[in-house]
């Protein structure tokens, strides 16, 4: 399982950690190189005096950063403590324990050092020690001085042996001394400082070293004289070269005043056990007299060793715990920060701790929780969204179907509706929801009789009569062909009768109860579309049944007024005039009547061309010039018009009889007022904003039309004319069908007031014509 990917906090506080690693790295660095320089310094005074400013300025800089940071980690606690951070309490309760744990042993050790180093230091420095150094050193110097007498009388004793030797015979007598005096070394001297003879180590010298003048004086005038030599060198070489040497005056033959007096020198080694422990015990009464001058400053050092050990001691333990508590509590802080973003719905990875510890194991086990949480949650999420794209898919087929959809409870109630329903009920149903059908105005009848279908059709169910799962049925809501109600109600005056059929069945079992499904589809336009048909074959039969009589008809009259021309009397005449002339011009009416029948039944199919609209306007405009309109008519063509699809000669009919109606709509209304004139009848072409329609209009400046026949006005023989057969605007729509236009009928209303009606049809372009090239 990967880890949660870093937040910020989380960036800076490792961050942090580092940092704070790399100081305490360099701080403990620095601390131990001061401890190595103390050291150092401790075991050499001189070393030590001459630092002491710098390491004492270090030292202090050291401490001072070390409770800063001891200060600065303390603030850190009580700030985290004082903001409530979960984990606080705990993380200050170790820090104060293992500080305590780390603080006490370390004041404790330290107080005990102070005073054994305090008291130790001067106990170093006691009288018995300070006595038994000098009696050593005194013990030393007495042998010295013994030993040198010893070999100095000696010496002289042996210089009266020279006496009456001569120079030549003196290397015998030398050698017998040497013997005798144990003596490494004999010269015998002359009185200027030249060597005369030589025993021992002094023959294998080619230039042995000799006296100097004034020392040969010093030896003339005392006689004898003896000192030690070779201790003054380091200790390894004083330990070898360690001696005594003594020189007497050898009085000669004649000896007298102005006699030139020969020397003899004698030197004897000292032992080297005795050298090595003099200088052992001179080297211990040097130190010791040193320390005894310098004791406050040892103890100043070492009392500052010690105190800058504490503070490391007590800065270890505070980071220690610090950084332990950390550790500890670091676990629990994942833990609760976990929790809380789970709380709030957060369940993206969490961190985990890579320890083998307990707590490790409960972050990777909180860790694994959550993920198996956010994969079942992915999992939900998932399914709902299908469900919600299933339901939006669902919606948007319900939003778009033509049909209406109602979903109702078991007792009629809306519980939900498609813009369908809305549209072919004509009644705002989402407004409605949680009422009955029945109590939607305008849908009382229809909302009982459905819910009367239901519940037949639930008791139909329980005594095994039905065997499909839904029923259907046929209704017309509003007026009726007749007039009179489906229902058995009074039709609404201003509702055009709308013709549905509908579809009821049961819903599965939902959480909130039983709920029922009804289907409705508006039938109108089909059940015009019957009527219109049947109304054409009825049209063809008339035509052809009513036409051939009226030929014999109007000729047998015309024949009887021939024949009883002349022959009755002249007011029998005139009867016989006037009835002739009204079945003539009856049985013409008759006959236009039968070829209007004929020419809506028999309406041939559109052979669709290129038309010029605004051309062919403007030619059957010549039939309504101001010489034959009765109402005047006023053209706005549109001049970016493009040609349309369509057969020329049907579109010529559609626009006479557009505008013959529209002519004979305001004269009537004119009519109406007294003969007060009401307006022109215009006729206009125009280009869609889109530029892929032309709509042609008819604007009249009649009465308009009523709500009940807007719905109907495109049916065969539905009119508002005295004499109308009610054929005009039939042609027109099946024109139009035919030329795959669509037809609008409308009024015009200003300020509430009918100012006429509107018939436009929308043609679609040429395809061979485009609009720019036209333009």
């Amino acid at each position: 399982m990967t880890s949660a990917p870093k937040t910020p906090a989380q960036a800076r506080a490792r961050s942090l950690r580092w940092a704070v690693g790399v100081g305490v790295a360099a701080m403990s660095a620095i601390g131990l190189v001061l401890l190595f320089l103390l050291a150092q310094a401790t075991n050499n005074r001189e070393m030590y005096e001459r630092n002491y400013l710098y390491l004492f300025v270090v030292n202090m800089v050291v401490a001072l950063l070390l409770l800063g940071v001891i200060g600065w980690i303390v603030v850190r606690l009580v700030l985290r403590l004082k903001r409530g951070r979960f984990g606080s309490r705990l993380l200050v309760k170790l820090a104060a324990i293992f500080a305590l744990v780390g603080f006490v042993p370390g004041m404790l050790i330290y107080v005990v050092s102070y005073q054994f180093v305090s008291r130790s230091i001067e106990s170093w420095f006691d009288v018995k020690v300070e006595g038994a150094l000098d009696a050593g050193v005194n013990l030393g110097r007495a042998t010295l001085d013994a030993l040198t007498r010893d070999l100095a009388n000696k010496t002289r004793v042996a210089a009266g042996q020279l006496a009456e030797v001569s120079d030549a015979g003196a290397g015998l007598v030398l050698e017998r001394v040497r013997d005798q005096l144990s003596a490494n070394d004999a010269v015998l001297w002359s009185p200027g400082g030249q060597l005369l003879a030589s025993t021992g180590a002094s023959r294998l010298q080619i230039t042995p070293e000799r006296p100097t003048a004034q020392f040969l004086r010093t030896v003339r005038a005392e006689r004898v004289v003896a000192q030690v030599e070779g201790l003054e060198d380091n200790p390894l070489s004083a330990v070898t070269n360690g001696r005594i040497k003594a020189i007497a005056v050898v009085p000669g033959p004649g000896f007298g005043l102005l006699a030139e007096p020969r020397y003899l020198q004698v030197t004897q080694a000292l032992p080297p056990s005795f050298v090595a422990n003099a200088i052992a015990v001179q080297e211990a009464y040097r130190e010791y007299q040193e320390r005894a001058l310098a004791r406050t400053g040892l103890q100043r050092m070492y009392i500052g060793t010690l105190t800058l050990s504490l503070f490391l001691a007590v800065f270890g333990a505070v980071i220690l715990a610090v950084l332990l508590g950390n550790q500890l509590a670091r676990p629990l802080l994942l833990l609760a920060d976990g929790v809380r973003q789970v709380a709030a719905g957060d369940l993206t990875p969490k961190a985990v701790l890579q320890g083998k510890d307990e707590l490790g194991g409960l972050t990777r086990s909180f860790a694994d929780m959550t993920q198996q949480l956010a994969d079942a949650r992915g999992a939900v999420e998932k399914s709902m969204g299908e469900v919600d794209a299933a339901r939006a898919n669902l919606q948007t087929i319900l939003d778009n179907l033509t049909a209406g959809v109602i979903v109702l409870d078991a007792q009629g109630r809306i519980v939900s509706s498609n813009p369908g329903a809305t549209r072919i009920l004509r009644a705002p149903l989402a407004v409605y929801e949680g009422q009955l059908l029945a109590d939607v105005p305008g849908l009382t009848d229809f909302g009982e009789a459905v819910q009367a279908q239901f519940e037949n059709f639930d008791a139909e169910r329980e005594q095994g009569l039905h065997r499909v799962d839904h029923w259907q049925q046929a209704f017309e809501l509003g007026a009726g062909q007749n007039g009179n109600s489906q229902f058995g109600g009074q039709p609404d005056a201003g509702q055009d009768a709308i013709s549905v059929v509908a579809r009821g069945a049961q819903l599965p079992d939902q959480t909130s109860g039983p709920a029922r499904l009804l289907v409705f589809d508006d039938i109108s336009e089909i059940v015009s579309a019957q009527r219109a048909q049947a109304w054409g074959e009825v049209a063809r039969r008339l035509a052809h049944e009513i036409k051939n009589p009226l030929t014999p008809i109007q000729l047998s009259a015309e024949r009887l007024e021939l024949k009883l021309a002349g022959k009755v009397a002249p007011p029998e005449q005139a009867i016989v005039t006037k009835s002739v002339k009204t079945i003539v011009e009856q049985v013409d009416a008759m006959k236009r009547l039968v070829n209007e029948f004929r020419d809506y039944a028999r309406l041939p199919a559109a052979e669709l061309k290129p038309v010029d609209l605004n051309a062919l306007v403007a030619d059957v405009m010549q039939l309504y010039n101001a010489e034959n309109a009765v109402v005047p008519v006023r053209m706005e063509l549109d001049e970016r018009c493009p040609a349309v699809r369509g057969d020329a000669q049907q579109l010529r009919q559609v626009i006479h009889n557009l505008l013959q109606n529209a002519q004979d709509a305001t004269e009537a209304a004119s009519t109406a007022d007294g003969g007060k004139p009401r307006g022109e009848v215009v006729i206009r072409t125009r280009l869609s904003e889109t530029g892929q329609r032309v709509r042609l209009a008819v604007l009249d400046c009649g009465t308009g039309f009523a709500e009940n026949i807007l719905k109907r006005a495109f049916e065969p023989y539905v009119t508002t004319k005295a004499k109308g057969t009610g054929l005009g605007l039939a042609v027109v729509k099946k024109i139009a069908d035919e030329h795959g236009a669509r037809v609008d009928l409308s009024n015009r209303v200003t300020d509430g007031v009918i100012q006429g009606a509107q018939v436009s049809l929308s043609f679609a372009l040429d395809k061979t014509v485009s609009v720019s090239q036209h333009i």
